[in-house]
């Protein structure tokens, strides 16, 4: 089986090197916006060889999509339109109702399989893939009912083979869940990177007092901006909701701090320690 990949960087390259590894096919084909992400995708042997979108979609017997949301929304339908009904397409995008909803009606819709796996780091292109980065991870497929027994069996089978667990729901469902358990924490750790840069603008000793706890909870403002507007923006109207309830939460705890309430900021503190029974969870 030949796989073709669209994007280069950590997805992509990170599900090249495990499928090359695992031999689950005999040959990577890939392209990218970027030549220069190309060459190193090349070079670092995360593709066999690099091919148009032409030749990609006239040879891959399984294409995967694994670029910004934006471009994937607009890609997807140009890339049904090219293929045949022998092979499958499948996006790993962080959004997904308006990825589903832009091939609703295609002709050719059961050839695709809309999935989201709960992977990833905070670098990009593909000197930061990694082998074995979906292993015992989760992969969302929406809208499974909307793809063919043979797309979906082809993609359930490559999620084995990334040992991936796979959950289903619909693409709004999957869309409300992650925008409180992924998407929000971005924009936390990126208004919080930016509240202390604007700081240290002032305070130039602020970053000599930085610790792990500090580092941990930006660490998510390193994340590529060409990738993340375009998911806050398919995704605002949950994510505004998710946004406005933790903005509230904020604000209750600052009235408990301009009221020197310690007993209410404890208890707040001490209930919200139950997440450690989440994060267990999914540590696991």
């Amino acid at each position: 089986m030949k796989v073709g990949i669209i994007g280069t960087g950590l997805i992509g390259g990170s599900l090249a090197k495990t499928l090359r590894s695992s031999k689950f096919c005999s040959e990577i084909i890939g392209m990218d916006a970027s030549t220069s992400h190309v060459q190193i995708a090349l070079d670092s042997k995360l593709i066999d060889r690099p091919v148009t979108l032409e030749e990609l979609c006239q040879e891959a017997d399984l294409i995967l999509v694994t670029i910004p949301v934006n471009a994937t929304k607009e890609l997807i339908p140009a890339l049904l339109n090219q293929i045949s009904g022998t092979q499958t397409v499948i996006d790993f995008g962080s959004t997904k109702a308006g990825i589903c909803e832009a091939v609703d009606n295609h002709k050719n819709r059961s050839s695709f399989v809309a999935a989201h796996p709960i992977a990833g780091t905070e670098n990009t292109g593909p000197t930061a893939a990694i082998d074995n980065l979906f292993s015992d991870k989760v992969c969302i497929v929406c809208e499974e009912e909307r793809s063919s027994d043979t797309a979906l069996k082809l993609a359930k089978k490559m999620f084995k083979n990334l040992q991936m667990r796979v959950l289903y729901m619909s693409a709004e469902e999957h869309d409300r869940h992650i925008a409180y358990v992924s998407h929000l924490s971005h924009i936390s750790s990126f208004v919080l990177g930016k509240t202390v840069l604007e700081i240290e603008k002032d305070e130039k000793n602020i970053f000599n007092m930085a610790g792990s706890g500090f580092a941990s909870t930006v660490r998510l403002a390193k994340s590529n901006p060409h990738m993340w507007a375009p998911i806050f923006a398919q995704n605002s109207a949950y994510l505004s909701k998710a946004l406005g309830t933790y903005i509230e939460n904020l604000q209750e705890f600052k009235n408990f701090l301009d009221s020197n309430d310690e007993k209410k900021m404890f208890d707040l503190m001490e209930t919200t320690n139950d997440i450690r029974r989440v994060l267990k969870g999914i540590e696991k």
